[in-house]
């Protein structure tokens, strides 16, 4: 028996020495990774970096995981309490270890059955922090559980229990693409984690158990049981009394607020892609302490754009109602009946159909996947041509159709497109950005990837080195009549008129601006030459090529919406070129500025031609092709203004400039040969105006926003010219009096 004895304590203290050697080797790291106090101080966990506009909204996120993190005082108490009530009831009495629970763990290890029923919320924060490896046997299993013990041990050593509850609702998933309280607050119930109620709180920590199981979305009885459980716990630990217990049991789950989170929800889509590619860029040439570059999926960086959500939410709004409500489906109606449609071509329809279709098939994702999978010709001609379930687009709600991919781009051949962007005059900062109709069916960038054929909103680009030379002036005259111009020995270029109004007569550059003449245009143009022109579109800022012809005066130059919009921004802004921008700063995660940005200055024209141009763009609103902004939509404020439609009708323009605000509309079809075929559906005044106004009048009965509707400010010296009209022919008439008299 004392044999016996002997050999139980020897054996006892044999096992109980080796674990003692094996938890002081797992505490220095011996038997394998064991975080140090650095790493348990800066805790690597995938943070996504945030898109907030210029008014604190956060537009969206780029990330590998969702999420974004809080401390503790961001957590509603309701959350803390359904936590430690469901799993960790004596979470504020042990140091990390509920030793109480080992016997549940160890049969859990012994079984091949872990599901952390013993595990308190420090150790699961530790299984978060550092995740066990997936190919374990059960000695490798025993070995990862020591080490869970000693990392929780470690964590309730240097952080207080608070900063530990906050840490593990950091690193949970909820589901639906939601990592962290944060995102999960947002996303099931558009709340900030602080506002979360009883049973809100219920809920969210119920689905951690099995986040896709009890999905509220996919599978709402067993939502509902599993926040019961929840609720159950947290009467049973006297967190909420029986009666508030019985009342919330009874409640539907809020499901109004549920989003699907992924990259392509919330506003501004299109804007948040230009700005991932720009980012993208910036990560590679910028980087972090440890020599790494910053990675923007999991860096929780912040990018400040200057996007302000209220206007975009009014840009997007007015895209939507004028394109998908009115636009659109003339469009439709226009081209009902015609073999063709949307097409015009000249000659061979079939055959030009054809190219264009087959462009697009290469254009497509489907195509370059299966080219890359080594599929051939014949076979992607066959797949492409073979009806499949598909969702399409349109403006009333997704449709689920069958189709062939090749009807599917046909399908889409017909959607009009829009592209606007608006600006602060003197900031530089792009305010909204919109590329219609829906990113997740149309990718392509309106605004800045986008160029097409501007027609006369290349004008003022001319009528500027008129007034810049100092002989001309917005009243001076000029005869309305054909202008004919030797390019080449025997070849001329005659810029047509639609219009015969004053044919023959002495008109003034106003009145010749306004109604959009090209003879007039072209009298400008015969008298300077390309060459001066283009160089004023540099200086405003202008990059795409233009290439050294007369007709650029009528706009054959292919531009985009970015630089027409920060062009002609310069006359608001005194004549100073600003570069419209879209991000103002760059931190990291802990707020620490990476990077500033400020726009590009340059002085293109002095402040009286600026003024000038003013004047003369004021008349397109005031009685020229933008007239309709006054008696069809209401706004008298001063504007000017500049419409702009292609030979054909293909692009229609609008720019509208007020004093605090300078946007730009485009709208046509993806291929130049779809389009309106009469010009009064097709001009820019019926395609892109209305879009802009529909726009600037959601902004000025916006109260929030107080929008200026003043005159622009005069230069501060006085003008060495008239823009009166009326003052000015009466000067002419009494210099004539002078002249004869003397004569």
């Amino acid at each position: 028996m004392k044999k016996f004895i002997l050999w139980f304590w020897g054996i006892f203290l044999g096992l109980a020495l080796l674990l003692t050697l094996i938890f002081v080797l797992i505490w220095n790291g011996k038997l394998g990774f064991m975080p140090s106090f650095e790493e348990l101080e800066n805790p690597r966990t995938n943070l996504a970096t945030e898109i907030i506009s210029s008014d604190g909204v956060v537009l969206g996120k780029y990330y590998y995981e969702n999420r974004t993190n809080v401390s503790f005082e961001d957590l509603s108490p309701e959350l803390v309490n359904a936590l430690v009530a469901t799993e960790d009831a004596r979470f504020y009495e042990h140091s990390g270890v509920d030793f109480k629970a080992l016997v549940r763990v160890v049969f859990g290890v012994v079984t091949f059955n872990d599901k952390g029923g013993g595990s308190t919320v420090t150790q699961q924060l530790a299984k978060n922090l550092f995740p066990r490896d997936d190919n374990r046997n059960f000695f490798k299993l025993v070995l990862t559980k020591f080490k869970e013990w000693m990392v929780a041990i470690k964590l309730e050593r240097n952080y207080s229990k608070d900063e530990i509850l906050a840490m593990y609702y950091n690193t949970v998933f909820f589901g639906n693409n939601s990592y962290g309280i944060k995102a999960a607050s947002s996303a099931f119930f558009n709340k900030a984690p602080k506002d979360i109620n009883t049973e809100e709180a219920a809920l969210l920590v119920g689905v951690l158990k099995a986040p896709s199981y009890y999905s509220p979305k996919s599978h709402y009885d067993r939502a509902v049981n599993r926040r019961n459980v929840v609720l159950r716990q947290m009467d049973k630990y006297d967190y909420i009394a029986d009666t508030q217990y019985d009342s919330l049991i009874i409640l539907p789950i809020d499901m109004t607020h549920f989003t699907k989170m992924d990259h392509t929800a919330g506003i501004a889509k299109h804007f948040r892609e230009m700005i991932r590619k720009k980012m993208t860029q910036w990560c590679k040439t910028h980087y972090k302490d440890d020599g790494t570059p910053y990675d923007m999926y999991s860096d929780g960086l912040k990018i400040y754009v200057t996007i302000d959500s209220r206007y975009q939410k009014h840009a997007e709004e007015a895209v939507a109602e004028y394109l998908g409500g009115y636009l659109q489906p003339t469009f439709f109606k226009h081209w009902q009946g015609y073999k063709n449609a949307p097409f015009v071509f000249d000659s061979n329809p079939s055959g030009e159909i054809q190219q264009l279709m087959t462009a697009a098939m290469k254009r497509s994702d489907r195509y370059r996947n299966m080219k890359n999978a080594g599929i051939s010709a014949d076979s992607i001609q066959i797949a492409f041509n073979t009806p499949v379930e598909m969702p399409v687009f349109s403006w009333k709600g997704e449709i689920d159709t069958i189709m062939s991919p090749m009807d599917s781009i046909r399908y889409y051949k017909f959607f009009m497109r829009s592209g606007l962007m608006s600006m602060d005059p003197h900031t530089g900062y792009v305010k909204a950005y919109v590329c219609g109709p829906d990113y997740n069916y149309f990718q392509y960038d309106n605004v800045t990837q986008m160029r097409r054929q501007i027609g006369s909103t290349f004008k003022p680009f001319v009528y500027t080195l008129a007034m810049q030379e100092g002989e001309m002036s917005p009243c001076s005259t000029v005869p309305n009549v054909q202008v004919s111009i030797e390019y080449e020995p025997g070849k001329f270029w005659e810029p047509k008129n639609d219009s015969k109004e004053k044919l023959g007569e002495e008109v003034t550059l106003k009145w010749a601006l306004a109604n959009s003449n090209n003879w007039i245009t072209g009298h400008l143009i015969k008298k300077y030459g390309p060459g001066p022109i283009i160089q004023v579109a540099r200086k405003m800022g202008v990059k795409s090529d233009i290439p050294p012809v007369y007709s650029i005066a009528l706009g054959t130059a292919d531009l985009s919406l970015y630089e027409m919009v920060g062009a002609l921004n310069t006359f608001v802004n005194k004549g100073v070129y600003i570069e419209p921008i879209f991000i103002t700063k760059i931190t990291d995660k802990d707020g620490n500025v990476l990077d500033m940005i400020t726009p590009k200055e340059e002085e293109a024209v002095d402040e009286q031609t600026a003024y000038l141009m003013l004047e003369l763009m004021k008349g397109v609103v005031e009685s020229g092709t933008g007239v309709r902004l006054r008696y069809r939509y209401g706004l008298n404020n001063p504007i000017a203004g500049k419409t702009g439609t292609t030979q054909n009708n293909s692009d229609g323009w609008f720019m509208g400039l007020t004093p605090d605000l300078v946007s730009g509309v485009w709208t046509g079809c993806e291929d130049r040969a779809a389009h309106f075929r009469s010009l009064s559906l097709g001009q820019g005044a019926n395609t892109a105006l209305p879009i802009w106004a529909i726009y600037m009048k959601k902004l000025y009965e916006d109260s929030e926003i107080q929008l200026y509707q003043g005159d622009f400010e005069k230069p501060m010296f006085p003008l060495s010219v008239e823009v009166d009209c009326d003052k000015y022919n009466q000067n002419l008439n009494e210099k004539d009096e002078d002249i004869d008299f003397d004569l």
